[in-house]
This record gives C-alpha cells, structure tokens and sequence, in this order.
C-alpha cells in the first residue's frame, strides 16, 4: 500500500507542475509533451483487436517480424506511424494500448486504435467487433474518469490533458471497408462521393468537438493517402496494368479536400484550440527509391486468400528485403514508409504537408 500511495502522490505532484508551469514542458532531447493519445484504425493500432471477435487481427507471425516483442497486434512488419511519433516526442517507451493499460502507465497516454474502425459505426462490420470512433472516444472518457481518481481533482486532470497532444487517424475503412464495397453496404447507392464526405466530415467534426470536450487542445488530425493506390484495391478493382484507381482516389479527395475547412472551423470556434492537419498525400515520398523502396505495389508477407482479402497469412512467409516493400500486407505500410510520414509530419519539409504547422510546433505550445 505504501508504494501505491507513493505513487498516486508522485503523479498528482507531477500533473500539479505542469499545470502550474507557464512555459510549454520541453526540453530538447527528453520528452516534450506529458503524455500522447492515439485514436484511429489498423494504421495506428497496437494491439486492442488482438482479444475481440474479428478478421482484422496482427498479433500473429509474420506481422511484428521486425518489431522486438514480436507479434503484437501492430499491422505491419515492425513500427507503425504512432510508435516513430511517440519516439520524436521523446517518450522512452510506446503508448500502451487500452486493452492493457493499467494505473497511473494511462498519465503517459493510451492508444484506442481498432483495426478496421471508421467515422461511422457501420463501417466494416463484416469483419465482426471493432472499436469504432465513437467507442474509442468512450474508452477515452473512462479513462478520464480512471485519472481523475487517481488524481482526486476533475480540474486538475483536464489541465493536465490539455498539455498532451492527440493523434487522430480515421476515415480510410469507411471507404475500404464500407463506400467501396457495394456489395455489403447501401451507402454508395444512397450518396453520390460528395455526399458521403460531407456526411463524415459532419460526423467527424462532432467527434472532434466531443475529444475537445473532454479535455484535448492539441490534435493532430491525419488525412487519407492514397486509397485507390493500395495492393488489395487495385486486385479488386485494377485492370491489371493500373497503378493507382483514378475513380477511387477521387472519391477519397471529396472527403481529404474537406479536412482543411473543418480544422479551420475547429480551432475559430473552440477556444485554445490547436487542432492541426497532416496532409497524408503530399508527404508521401515522390520517389520511393530515394530512400530504397523499389517495389511499390507487391505485398511482402504471403497474403491469406487473395491480394483482395489483404491480411498476411497465419505463420505465412515474408520477403527478405523488406526496407524495398512500401506495402507489408495487401493494405498497410511496411515499417519504412512509416518512419518517413511519421518524420514529416513532426518536421514538415514544404508547408503543403501540414497544416498550419508541423507537430514539433505543436508540441512546444
């Protein structure tokens, strides 16, 4: 018991100085912001899948081949975007996910990333159980709630979260694994593509003011990159000779060329607000091969079923020159593109990237 209360004293000092601080708490080379949260979908997710009733599961071989625990519900060979993101920012270790979190570990930040979640809670329910937006935001309530506790004061936690930065990264199933499948779901036969992404952005934006609500100031919103570009899309719906699918891309860019406007209305309509927008597109490297990725279409773990069912086969084989492969799977990056996005997006090379600025800037707000 003693410990426990050691402890519960420690944090509760801590939160105390940094809401009592008037400067922005970095310092160069140590960590630069109290705590990260992540939400978003298999592009962030490291491990909140791994127990629920879904196909959309990592925590298994080859996936995590080049991560050092292994398999561990990460959708890619080794790091994903927000593993390099919480390196940059200085944490000296990754964000746990809800799934596992415990204690007073929540004051570093949690990950509520679900792969195969969405905007809408519709979106991939083919798959079975996922954690859409709406139950990440839930989860983040209750974890206020867990903190406030520990803390014993509501305020003084919410000035402690207001320090942190939030990153969010949603929208890519609820085109993949929703408008894209005709087949499954009704929404591309109710909405033409601009319909649709005003109906999410509507959505998206409600859920941003709700995160806002519970205490966030500093977001980091991610758009969409390039959809009708990724290995399982173009086996679906390629010609064979495609390197990206115009009619898709273009559907997707109704939705990405609305981001900006919601964070200019985000941050005009909330006070202290300092939301901020990665353009996912523009920071992806114009040549690949630059930075040694030479295969940009071919997925290098062995795909279960076809290209089009996109997940790396159970105990299947993957390729040895992995750093070449910008896709893992027939969906996600490999650990290479990874690094480069999470890079530019703390450090933006050309102010098209971001928007207004970069998250190094963010983080000394």
């Amino acid at each position: 018991m003693a410990n426990i209360s050691f402890i519960v004293w420690f944090v509760r000092m801590t939160a105390l100085l940094i809401c009592m601080s008037s400067k922005p708490w970095f310092v160069k080379g140590e960590q630069q912001v109290p705590c990260l949260f992540v939400l978003g979908d298999s592009l962030f997710d490291n491990g909140n899948n791994n127990n629920l009733l879904t196909t959309a599961k990592a925590n298994y071989p080859p996936y995590g081949i080049d991560f050092p625990d292994g398999p561990t519900g990460r959708f890619t060979n080794g790091r994903n975007v927000a593993d390099f993101l919480a390196e940059l920012l200085g944490f000296d270790k990754y964000i746990e996910p809800f799934a596992t979190v415990k204690g007073v570990d929540m004051f570093k930040g949690v990950n509520y990333a679900s792969g195969a979640a969405g905007i809408l809670d519709e979106t991939a329910i083919h798959m079975g159980d996922r954690i859409s937006l709406n139950r990440q935001l839930h989860n983040h309530n209750e974890t206020i709630s867990h903190m406030s506790t520990l803390l014993g004061n509501k305020t003084l936690t919410m000035e402690y979260l207001s320090k942190c930065i939030y990153i969010v990264q949603m929208g890519n199933n609820d085109y993949i694994n929703n408008y894209l499948l005709p087949q499954l779901y009704l929404s591309s036969h109710m909405y033409n593509p601009e319909q649709f992404a005003s109906i999410l952005i509507q959505q998206y934006s409600e859920q941003l003011k709700t995160l806002y609500l519970y205490g966030a100031r500093k977001v980091v919103v991610f758009g969409l990159g390039g959809i009708g570009c990724v290995p399982s899309e173009l086996d679906m719906y390629g010609t064979g000779d495609s390197v990206c699918i115009n009619s898709i891309d273009s559907a997707v860019r109704k939705f990405s060329d609305k981001l900006k406007p919601m964070i200019d209305d985000l941050n005009s309509n909330l006070p202290n607000a300092k939301f901020i927008y990665i353009n996912s597109s523009s920071i992806e490297v114009p040549d690949p091969s630059s930075i040694g990725i030479t295969k940009l279409s071919e997925p290098c773990c062995e795909i279960s079923g076809t290209i089009g069912e996109g997940l790396c086969k159970h105990g299947g084989g993957a390729c040895s020159d992995r750093a070449a492969h910008y896709f893992w799977d027939g969906f996600h990056p490999s650990e290479a593109p990874n690094k480069v996005t999470a890079e530019r997006a703390y450090t933006a090379l050309q102010s098209t990237h971001v928007y207004p600025f970069d998250i190094s800037q963010l983080a000394q707000l």
